[in-house]
């Protein structure tokens, strides 16, 4: 039977939800396309052959994405082997790329993808497609900061030794209670070293052969990893020199979209939150004009600038543009809606009920997830003082029961206070109080004394002077 009644044959037992029916079809068309490419010299029915063959390809991958069959789709990517070496090198790098794609639909198929990437850049290598194999070794360094979006971070002590501190640092209330580690992957340095290697070589490679466009995608993938590793000088440096990359070259919409996202994540970081708003803009802009996902993420950095900026009545405002309208209703913006009502309204009890209901959508991104943790301290900080300011000595336990938090959290969030100054005051630990000082006056007189004696250095100086020509 020829291919493409095969493949008639095997859509429309799709149609019919005949699963399995159609996955016997999609394989018969892939094997039996090979012999009759063999057998047959007429060019127009190998090229028809060539082309069912490659549809039969696309849509068994795209049934295994559907069961959520991770094993099945790479071996779809393996058997593409044979057809790929019939093919233009142009057709196979997209046809590969496309069937990678469909691991981001199925969960928990990192381990799988990653073993796929692995043995097709080595099949690459072996056919010296050096285009390709420099693609496959982009989208797995990839796998690397896509773990730190994907995940939360692990738990970590309650309070920074000091605001500026990056661990350990606040954890959100609701984390207290949260799935144990072993549901998560747990990020450590380690796991960016495998992917900073690749693109130690990668980089190498591609500015002998002066590929842009890859070059652009590896320094933001290489900003990527650094900023999950903490390292944020490096981290702009390397963004920097994507970007240098992108503007001598036409850049893809998405592409874009990606760099003004990390530039966008960066400024947050050095709480330049009006122009990471912007750069969020710019995103969301081209990422909605492309229909991509990834949109609704830059629109929660847009909703969490607005808060950071202590404008909260803002973010209702701007769900009402055309472009955000449509992810109104969704849970991922009323999550941060309910952040800003409890920011606005200064209601500790109000932003810890929010991270307790929308804890998935709040807690999985680390960016949304660090800033909330400085701006639930702040707010923790703001009740704090409110609560201490009528008195001079009150009990630590009387504090914490009024905020609503443990007592060894409270006591150190004043010591915090204290020593960067915030108040002024003094835990006493034996009796369990604290103390606080009015703050002290000024003392301009030691001040104005170093500037007179200064003034009569300078006379007795000029009297010197004067003395030594006279004689």
């Amino acid at each position: 039977m020829a291919t493409t009644q095969l493949l008639e044959k095997a859509d429309a037992a799709l149609a019919a939800k005949n699963v399995q029916e159609a996955e016997k079809l999609y394989q018969e068309v892939l094997s039996t396309s090979s012999d009759i490419d063999v057998h047959t010299t007429n060019a127009s029915v190998q090229q028809q052959t060539l082309r069912d063959q490659e549809k039969a390809l696309v849509k068994l991958g795209e049934l295994y994405r559907d069961q959520k069959n991770a094993q099945g789709l790479s071996n779809v990517i393996t058997q593409s082997r044979s057809f790929m070496s019939s093919t233009a090198k142009a057709k196979t790098a997209k046809l590969i790329r496309t069937l990678l794609d469909f691991f981001n639909s199925i969960p928990d198929s990192y381990d799988i993808q990653k073993q796929t990437l692995i043995d097709n850049i080595a099949w690459a290598k072996a056919e010296k497609r050096i285009f390709l194999k420099h693609s496959l070794e982009t989208r797995l360094v990839g796998l690397h900061p896509n773990l730190f979006v994907s995940y939360p971070a692990p738990r970590l002590p309650v309070y920074p030794l000091h605001p500026t501190t990056l661990t350990p640092r606040t954890t959100l209330p609701h984390e207290r209670t949260m799935i144990p580690r072993t549901h998560h992957r747990q990020l450590d340095t380690q796991q960016y070293r495998p992917a900073l290697a690749l693109i130690d070589t990668l980089l190498t490679e591609l500015k002998r052969l002066d590929d842009k466009m890859i070059l652009t995608e590896v320094h933001l993938l290489e900003s990527r990893v650094y900023r999950g590793i903490g390292n944020f000088p490096k981290a702009k440096a390397a963004l920097t020199s994507s970007r240098t990359a992108a503007n001598s070259i036409y850049c893809p919409p998405l592409l874009q979209a990606a760099l003004d996202l990390q530039s966008g994540i960066l400024h947050a970081e050095d709480k330049d939150y009006t122009t990471a708003y912007s750069y969020f803009f710019e995103s969301f802009e081209n990422l909605s004009a492309q229909g991509d996902a990834g949109a609704l993420g830059a629109l929660k950095y847009m909703l969490l600038c607005k808060v950071m900026l202590n404008l909260p009545e803002d973010v209702n405002s701007l769900l009402t543009v055309k472009l955000a309208a449509k992810y109104a209703q969704l849970r991922d913006v009323e999550s941060m809606r309910a952040v800003a009502r409890a920011h606005q309204d200064r209601n500790l009890a109000d932003f810890e009920k929010a991270l307790r209901e929308y804890k998935d959508e709040l807690s999985s991104d680390p960016t949304i997830r660090s800033h909330l943790a400085s701006l639930y301290d702040n707010l923790l900080e703001q009740n704090l003082l409110r609560i201490i300011e009528p008195y001079s000595v009150v009990e630590i336990e009387h504090v914490a029961e009024l905020v609503k938090q443990e007592r060894q959290g409270v006591e150190s969030k004043l010591s915090q206070m204290i020593l960067d100054k915030v108040f002024h005051g003094v835990l006493d630990q034996g009796r369990g109080c604290l103390l606080v000082f009015d703050e002290p006056e000024a003392d301009n007189a030691y001040g104005a004394a170093i500037e007179t004696l200064e003034e009569v250095g300078k006379v007795v100086q000029s009297l010197y002077a004067k003395t030594v020509q006279i004689a």
